[in-house]
């Protein structure tokens, strides 16, 4: 019996396993980075052991440390959660030759799935259909597009999308390279691209006697850079397709001899075939979803294989709708480029339960941060898995987004607006969910508080702002905020939102202040925190939120996150004309470039790797590489210069030499 478990992992998956811990009486203990010191998780567990170093490879990536720490805090048993070492058979032969229990499929099961090409030969051998794997040295035209995959790991890394076959050559090289630094293991191929395939898992529990359950499948179709962002369950696949999955995905536990908690993961196409991916010999981060239509607790379950247990001779039936969102620190409008730092307020409205199912209809939360946990750029940047359970799949999809639009995010630029504009289009809520969804509807990458409300929340921010001074100010503090002799000068706050900038100019009178450019807009009250404002008789309050450098508004029409700009600048940051910068700290991955070389706008120059993604930079404009201050492998803080390119000279700017004698 499981006493005490170490979980190998941090953030919102150790939190998710230290409460099932609790409820089954098992004691727990965390590892952490020194990133990690503070982190949530850490404060937890009944016991937290240091691993020293920030970076992954040097701490939750080194099994030998963590059998080390599981055996100086008295650990019986351990749980990999999911990345990191979670499919390392060396680290579970370790823990096992440790004495102690591993809380998953055997080594040997992992080591099979771990390798997808292996994987796929023996699926393929079991009767389960698999996309052909192509040879990347002779493909031809006729074949394209293909996708080139990393044959170990998973998460989206290490895979491009080649349609002509002049990119071959380079995509290979960066899949390569990024699975290298991914995985351990550059080994790449290749395999046909279906471009509308949705995305359908089958999760899997498995015990020591043979038994195995299908529990359901998930449909995991949203994505980004071939990562997951929306999943929900049941999929809306027809009963026949859907047992015609169960039964392929018992047959690939049974081709390995699977124990545990698995998924197993297919690309189904419009006209109904289906093909294997891969197993993930696992916990998924999605979960959550499957829980909530099941009612089981799969982290029990994974305890209680582990310990022996069989399972029942059927798993139970799906009841309602889940649909789970995961909330990133990332901006979609930038690449996806992820965020670090403070977050300074996390807050999700009307949460029923948090890491566990809720006992009636509503949200759960999965968090691993609070109000003033720091986002580091060793680690992901999800912050939090959002899940709507209800009866059907538009009221879950209703549910969801409400909860995300009215969330009170503060401190880090998030993919939210996104994923509830995902949840509110027509197409989603149509059921029209496939792989290529957002590269179809790339407008929703913009998605974001409209015109008027960003106009009305600046309004806000400056009244506000001012309230807060005048509140702090010693000398004449029962004038009204901002009063001067002079009414015809108006007072003037600016702000950035976005890459614009916002000037507000409003007076200050002995009945109260008036917006100058907004005749339209009135003022009803204004404190510090709160000002509520009138258009065409219909008021409105907006809460303002003040930390350094950075005001965050929020209300009923959206969240908007403004930068207050300072009215003198800073000459002594002013960079040299084609500076590009780092938009992160990072390490730089490839430099493709070298100084001298003439360049082309859109051209890649260098890759960036940050918070578990790939990061491209490339040429703004057409010009010459005058200066290129890094080199590869090099880390680099956020801001620092990464290239500076010279814009080539345009026709209209040449001088012309007759008149320049003239």
């Amino acid at each position: 019996m499981i006493t005490n478990l170490l979980v190998a992992n941090r953030g919102e998956i150790a939190l998710r396993i230290f409460r099932t811990c609790r409820e089954l009486g098992v004691r727990t203990v965390a590892v952490h980075s020194d990133a990690d010191t503070h982190a949530v998780h850490t404060q937890a567990a009944d016991a937290a052991v240091r691993l020293p170093g920030d970076a992954p490879s040097d701490t939750y990536l080194r099994g030998d440390a963590v059998i080390a720490a599981a055996s100086a805090a008295g650990a019986d048993a351990v749980h990999p959660g999911y990345g990191f070492l979670s499919e390392s058979a060396e680290f579970a032969r370790a823990v096992l030759d440790a004495g102690l229990t591993w809380v998953g499929p055997s080594p040997e099961s992992i080591a099979v799935m771990g390798s997808k090409v292996e994987s796929k030969r023996i699926v393929a051998e079991a009767g389960v259909p698999v996309l052909s794997e192509l040879d990347p040295d002779h493909l031809t035209d006729d074949e394209l597009p293909v996708l080139v995959k990393a044959s170990a790991g998973g998460g989206g890394r290490g895979m491009r999308v080649v349609r002509h076959l002049d990119e071959l050559l380079d995509a290979v090289a960066a899949a390569r390279a990024e699975a290298a630094s991914a995985f351990g293991d550059p080994t790449v191929f290749c395999e046909r691209y279906v471009e509308r395939g949705r995305h359908i898992e089958v999760q899997v529990l498995a015990d020591g006697t043979g038994t195995v359950w299908a529990v359901g499948e998930r449909e995991c179709s949203i994505q980004r850079r071939h990562q997951k962002v929306i999943e929900e369950s049941p999929s809306g696949v027809d009963d026949e397709l859907r047992q015609a999955l169960f039964s392929a995905a018992r047959a690939v536990c049974a081709a390995v001899d699977y124990v545990g908690a698995g998924t197993v993961e297919f690309l189904v196409t419009d006209d109904g075939e289906f093909f294997f991916l891969e197993m993930n010999t696992r916990l998924q981060v999605e979960h959550p979803v499957t829980e909530c239509v099941t009612g089981l607790d799969l982290v029990a379950w994974q305890l209680r294989i582990a310990e022996g247990e069989a399972l029942p001779p059927e798993p139970p039936a799906v009841r309602g709708h889940a649909i789970e969102a995961r909330l990133y620190a990332e901006d979609p409008r930038a690449d996806w480029r992820p965020g670090s730092g403070i977050l300074h307020r996390v807050a999700i409205r009307d949460v029923r339960a948090e890491f566990t199912v809720p006992d009636r209809h509503g949200i759960r939360l999965d968090s691993g941060v609070v109000d003033g946990s720091t986002v580091s750029v060793h680690y992901d940047p999800m912050l939090a898995k959002v899940v709507a359970w209800a009866p059907d799949r538009s009221a879950a999809a209703r549910m969801l987004a409400g909860a995300l639009s009215t969330a009170r995010l503060h401190g880090l630029v998030t993919n939210r607006d996104l994923l509830a504009a995902v949840l509110r289009h027509p197409a989603f809520l149509a059921g029209d969910t496939h792989t290529d969804f957002l590269t179809r509807h790339a407008e929703l990458l913009d998605a974001g508080p409209d015109d008027d409300t960003v106009r009305l929340s600046l309004a806000a921010a400056a009244l506000a702002d001012a309230a807060h001074n005048w509140a702090r100010a010693r000398v004449l503090a029962s004038l009204p905020s901002g009063w001067r002799n002079v009414p015809s000068a108006p007072h003037v706050k600016t702000y950035r939102h976005g890459e614009a900038e916002h000037v507000v100019r409003y007076h200050s009178t002995r009945s109260g202040p008036m917006l100058s450019d907004h005749p339209d807009v009135t003022v009803e009250s204004v404190t510090p925190e709160r000002v509520a404002l009138s258009v065409a008789g219909v008021r409105r309050h907006f809460d303002v939120c003040r930390y350094p450098g950075s005001v965050t508004v929020d209300s009923p029409l959206g969240s908007v996150s403004l930068t207050p700009v300072p009215r003198f600048g800073d000459s002594t940051t002013e960079l040299a004309e084609g500076s590009l910068v780092a938009p992160m700290p990072g390490a730089v991955t490839r430099v493709a470039v070298a100084v001298g070389d003439v360049v082309s706008a859109g051209q890649p120059l260098l890759s960036l790797e940050a918070m578990k993604m790939e990061h491209r930079v490339a040429a703004p404009a057409d010009g010459v590489v005058t200066e290129l201050p890094v080199t590869e492998g090099a880390q680099v803080e956020q801001g620092a210069v990464l290239a500076v390119i010279t814009p080539t000279p345009s026709t209209d700017d040449a001088v012309d030499p007759a008149k320049e004698s003239a």
